[in-house]
């Protein structure tokens, strides 16, 4: 599927069932529309599984404070409860240093099962797609999903074209759904005492509240109480 004046290959032979899709953000806090892009995908892109990856130490966001991995690992698998495609992947909190995509894709095809995924990512995030780490090795590693956050795509597909060479078939993008919701608005509308009922789910509002996140009093690290200790389940290996 395709957005006006964009190329990609047709839905049905893009993948086999097979197909692992990764979705990677800081999920901070995860909404809801991080599960409709990750469900569309799933849908168009015939992924048997999506991998959830929170990221560790983003360094393109380093100068923000992001709430403890444990506990943004703890809302991710709140959020995706109920989806059995939807699995929580904890290697980038758990690795020290830095995040960058690329060393998990190279995780990932060490792994043998996993090999030339789609990585689900935001126009937004295409449209600075050449200042990541090894860029040309993550195309080389992965196909790209790419899901308009209310805008048009077009335009960053355009741009990242005429920069990067890459088949049609290993860049798709999405037809939608096109929902303007973001942590940062979620983030703020917390600090304001507003609510977010309909912008993420209702587990993650719970937690949300429960350990008084986003509020103007949190501490330094982000949270204003200990991380519960979720259980995510490992990157699954394909047969």
């Amino acid at each position: 599927m395709t957005a006006p004046g964009t190329t990609a290959a047709p839905a049905t032979t893009v993948a086999p069932a097979t197909t692992v899709g990764i979705l990677g953000g800081t999920f901070d806090p995860p909404h809801l529309a991080h599960l409709a892009v990750a469900e569309e995908a799933r849908e168009v892109l015939g992924l048997r599984r999506v991998l959830f990856v929170p990221a560790g130490r983003p360094w393109q966001k380093a100068d923000r404070v992001l709430t403890p991995g444990p506990l943004r690992l703890a809302l991710v698998e709140r959020a995706i409860a109920g989806n059995p495609a939807f699995v929580l992947d904890a290697r980038e909190v758990e690795r020290k240093g830095p995040t960058y995509t690329v060393d998990t894709l190279r995780e990932l095809a060490a792994e043998g099962a996993n090999r030339d995924p789609w990585l689900i990512l935001s126009s937004e995030a295409l449209a600075g797609f050449a200042t990541w780490r090894e860029p040309e090795a993550v195309l080389h590693l992965a196909r790209l999903c790419v899901a308009p956050r209310g805008d048009d795509p077009a335009a960053a597909v355009a741009a990242f074209r005429a920069r990067f060479r890459v088949p049609a078939e290993r860049l798709v993008v999405l037809d939608g759904p096109r929902l303007a919701i973001s942590s940062t608005e979620i983030r703020a509308r917390v600090q304001a005492g507003r609510s977010i009922r309909y912008l993420v789910p209702d587990a993650v509002a719970a937690l949300v509240a429960e350990y008084a996140l986003y509020r103007a009093a949190a501490t330094a690290d982000g949270a204003s109480a200990p991380a519960p200790s979720p259980n995510p389940a490992p990157a699954p290996s394909d047969p």
